[in-house]
């Protein structure tokens, strides 16, 4: 997802503080007549552009009341139930936000970012197939403006499911879309590595590198393997304090100690 620029928090206030009070002037309105229709609709964009503030901030209980009250006057808008699944996602309350999902898709099957978000959200409960399900629906979409995206994803769920040649093959088309971005070729570097294709995984970690000034923990555990398979003692020792220097913490530096450990285990 797109990261949301957040206004100072001075003007938001301001903003939110307007938007009340119209939303207020909005409902008190005469009964009846296409006048009250008008005032309704305002009422429910407002609450929609307060909802949406209000995620901003990361204050998801006063999202979900702006958005519960648009979805109590219109229960089908897909929009709306997309937002509510992101919010109830972003609480904890998993079934909720799978429950909405499914709701804005079957609303709108045709609005391939939902597909996406919710492919996203499967494959970080580790469902896998399931994720793999719905990002074969979008990739096909032609115009979905981020379908590099969703071939990315989708090529990691099939590495997760150990379906090596289909990741091969799915990284491959996102490749041919852009050849610039760099988690695609990152991702074509690590799965041709995982095939033995060494020399392949060599060319095309060295594509990310002449692209991606910030290497990511992935990428450095990747160039201490490559290393050590080219036997570059002073690449792999470049590669292995740049990991414990900028991610101690993380997954890949695990697993380089883990690693580590095992090689000295095995030279005695």
């Amino acid at each position: 997802m797109s990261k949301v620029n957040i206004m100072p928090r001075h003007i938001v206030t301001a903003l939110l503080i307007s938007a009340v009070l119209l939303l207020t002037a909005c409902v008190t309105t005469k009964s009846g007549g296409v006048g009250e229709k008008a005032d309704q609709s305002k009422a429910l964009e407002t609450s929609l552009q307060l909802a949406r503030n209000y995620i901003s901030l990361g204050n998801w209980d006063q999202a979900k009341r702006h958005l519960q009250y648009v979805e109590s006057v219109n229960k089908n808008n897909p929009e709306t139930l997309e937002t509510l699944a992101v919010v109830f996602q972003n609480t904890g309350e998993l079934e909720t936000a799978e429950e909405y999902y499914k709701r804005s898709i079957q609303a709108a099957p045709n609005v391939m970012r939902t597909r996406n978000n919710y492919a996203v959200f499967l494959y970080d409960l580790g469902r896998y197939e399931e994720a793999a399900a719905q990002l074969e629906i979008v990739a096909q979409d032609l115009l979905y403006e981020r379908r590099v995206e969703a071939f990315l994803n989708l090529g990691r769920c099939y590495v997760k499911l150990d379906k090596y040649a289909e990741a091969e093959a799915t990284f491959r088309r996102a490749f041919l879309m852009d050849r610039t971005n760099p988690g695609v070729v990152l991702a074509l570097a690590n799965i041709y590595f995982q095939l033995d294709e060494f020399a392949e995984s060599q060319r095309y970690f060295q594509a990310y590198e002449s692209i991606e000034t910030k290497p990511s923990a992935s990428a450095l555990w990747l160039g201490i393997r490559l290393a050590d398979t080219f036997d570059d003692k002073n690449a792999r020792a470049s590669y292995a304090l740049a990991l414990k220097n900028l991610f101690p913490k993380s997954e890949e530096y695990l697993l380089y100690k883990a690693y580590i450990e095992q090689d000295s285990g095995n030279s005695r």
